[in-house]
């Protein structure tokens, strides 16, 4: 399913407040802390000649996070980020005085932190994030999982530190747990996802997710004229689109966002013109983007920013998957977990429709660009789908 953007904002300046959040203070501040992080490198830009040579573009360049600061997802950057700023801050406003990364390691800012309780929702990825984020100022983390997400991720997450909550239902009522208990304990919610009321923390959590775009920016030898990003609750899908917004202005790319069909609530969305909560069709193999809901911030954004929505079905994620594992002659094998790899599957259903492509104005000169947002975070998973396991498909590099 594919549409096109008709919101009457569609095109129209950021509101206040995101600009406020998204600008270039923000976005230098955001890529400046997360240099500063132990174990920080910069991800690689990778380019696959074979698959748009035929496929019949110019380029296809794949933002590689499969390996960010060992958690094998871009969510490194975003639940960590408003982890450490959060913290610092409350350190700066207790001590008195200004706190930031330089600070981290001082006694009195880690007597702080020690009091301090973190706590949030998670697929899987964020809630990794956070309880790094949490590791490395010293505070605690308080994690709540939903029944769809897999041992071997909450094993990942109980290695960070974090303690771990069950709950039975989806992300979104894990969402609802995660929020009721921190106001009952007094503890920092830290979601990825927005409400009435919360859009600050998804908002620093958003401006994390910039510092792998300012890397890009930097890696590219020309502006994408199309970015195609997948989108659970929209966050990631709405920084990249804001961040390229204030990037390039008018000449930005079309920008596609990408739903699983079994969750396409921001493709519902704009369908019907205004936020919607879409009922629960069953679990779906992507399901880091297994949200029913889009962020309200998110959403706000992506009104004005995104040009297209569109959905992908499972087998789309899977054949995308094994692509990249199995590349085209002279293109990089990349490891993409089944969330990782659907914007790339989006943009490739979108080339195997001749309307969707006229609408987008893909043609010979489209530079694209897409975003491998998680490795084999399930490895098991990764070898059942793909036929491989992850090493395996690294020692062909």
């Amino acid at each position: 399913m594919f549409i096109l953007n008709a919101h009457p904002d569609h095109n129209s300046a950021l509101e206040y407040a995101d600009e406020g959040m998204f600008n270039a203070d923000s976005i230098h501040k955001a890529a400046t802390y997360i240099a500063a992080r132990p174990g920080y490198a910069v991800t690689p830009l990778v380019s696959l000649p074979g698959l748009a040579s035929d496929v019949a573009v110019a380029s296809i360049q794949v933002k590689d996070e499969s390996a960010r600061f060992g958690l094998g997802s871009f969510k490194a950057l975003g639940g960590a980020y408003a982890v450490i700023r959060l913290v610092l801050e409350m350190a700066g406003k207790r001590l008195n005085r200004v706190v930031d990364m330089s600070n981290i390691e001082e006694e009195d800012v880690r007597a702080v932190a020690r009091e301090i309780v973190v706590a949030c929702a998670t697929d899987g990825n964020h809630g990794r994030s956070v309880a790094q984020g949490a590791q490395v100022v010293g505070a605690r983390s308080v994690i709540f999982v939903h029944a769809g997400v897999s041992e071997a991720r909450i094993a990942a997450i109980e290695k960070l530190g974090a303690e771990i909550v069950r709950v039975q239902g989806n992300y979104d009522d894990s969402v609802a747990q995660a929020t009721s208990t921190c106001e009952r304990e007094g503890w920092m919610v830290v979601s990825d996802t927005s409400w009435p009321g919360y859009e600050y923390v998804p908002l620093l959590v958003m401006q994390g997710y910039t510092a792998m775009l300012t890397e890009a920016i930097e890696q590219l030898d020309a502006p994408p004229t199309h970015v195609f990003v997948q989108a659970g609750v929209g966050g990631i899908a709405a920084a990249t689109a804001a961040f390229f917004y204030l990037t390039y202005g008018e000449r930005r790319p079309q920008f596609v966002v990408v739903d699983p069909a079994r969750a396409a609530c921001l493709y519902e969305s704009a369908r019907l013109g205004a936020r919607t909560r879409v009922a629960d069709a069953g679990p779906t193999i992507m399901a880091m983007l297994e949200c029913y809901e889009p962020s309200l911030v998110a959403w706000r954004i992506l009104t004005r920013c995104a040009d297209a929505f569109m959905t992908v079905d499972e087998d789309d994620a899977v054949n995308a998957m094994r692509l990249l594992a199995k590349p085209h002659e002279g293109d990089q094998p990349i490891v993409a977990g089944e969330s990782g790899c659907v914007g790339l599957a989006g943009f490739l259903s979108a080339m195997r429709d001749p309307e969707i492509k006229v609408a987008l104005g893909i043609d010979a000169e489209s530079r694209i660009f897409v975003i491998n947002t998680e490795g084999a975070t399930d490895a098991t998973l990764y070898e059942r789908l793909v036929g491989q396991a992850p090493e395996e498909v690294l020692i062909t590099r």
